[in-house]
């Protein structure tokens, strides 16, 4: 499906999710929702769901569709009934990335559940206005994860 080749990022295990204060879960689409390769990495979480070791930790989601009517907003939804079984916190990013969220002039993809760009066939990247979203979105859920981690 034209992915690069893997490089020498760390891959985690489920189970590694565990020690983790907070996440930012980006994946593509695939027929309007996440990818099966993403859903069978969470279907591999039963343990942490049966000792409740991710339940309070607060999780928001990013996605890229290879057109704009792909199912960005699809694939948001059906991913946060993950989320929801697990009793993490869901935190959209709204509409707090401004006057970004009503860009009309550029293609931007995103929408308040989360970042997200179109991939096109895979060749297109980001836009630096996409990239600035995804930015603000992992900003916005870090300050959010620190008050949930110094509440406690």
């Amino acid at each position: 499906m034209s992915a690069p080749p893997k490089s020498d990022v760390p891959v985690i295990t489920p189970n590694d999710l565990a020690e983790a204060d907070g996440f930012v879960f980006g994946f593509p689409t695939r027929f309007g929702m996440m990818s099966a390769q993403f859903k069978a990495f969470l279907d591999a979480t039963g343990g942490l769901w049966r000792t409740q070791q991710l339940a309070g930790k607060p999780a928001g989601i990013f996605y890229s569709t290879g057109s704009q009517g792909g199912g960005q907003e699809t694939t948001a939804l059906t991913a946060i009934t993950q989320l929801v079984h697990h009793g993490m916190i869901f935190v959209p990013i709204g509409y707090t990335f401004g006057a970004g969220m009503f860009e009309m002039e550029q293609v931007k993809g995103g929408s308040p559940y989360g970042a997200g760009t179109y991939a096109g066939d895979g060749s297109r990247m980001p836009s630096e206005l996409e990239f600035a979203q995804a930015f603000h979105q992992g900003k916005y859920i870090a300050g959010i994860t620190k008050k949930l981690k110094a509440a406690a």
